[in-house]
């Protein structure tokens, strides 16, 4: 989408801080942590919302989800970490980017 910020970031025209990147999903630090660490996991085709993916996003969901805690203690959160995926805006969502929020402390 062409008016998508995150999908701009995974197009590589907004810089950002990268924790990951595959062909598929595109980690990065959040521009506003709520913690020590804070960075988000989203895929790169865009995906306005949880409550938009189908059984055809099955794959797409798990390598989110796998990646998780692989980078969660990559990043230093070996101890623990929360996860949040904010789903519509009475959801607390602000970008309509499927993500995946990682954070804690070290």
């Amino acid at each position: 989408m062409s008016d998508c910020i995150f999908c701009k970031i995974a197009a590589g025209e907004i810089p950002t801080r990268k924790v990951y990147e595959d062909d598929a999903v595109l980690a990065f630090h959040d521009v506003n942590p709520k913690a020590e660490v804070h960075f988000l996991l989203i895929p790169k085709q865009h995906v306005a919302s949880l409550a938009h993916c189908s059984a055809d996003d099955e794959a797409m969901l798990g390598q989110l989800m796998l990646l998780v805690p692989r980078l969660a203690a990559e990043q230093g959160l070996g101890n623990g970490f929360k996860t949040a995926i904010n789903t519509g805006r009475g959801g607390g969502q602000e970008v309509f980017h499927l993500h995946v929020h990682v954070y804690g402390n070290k």
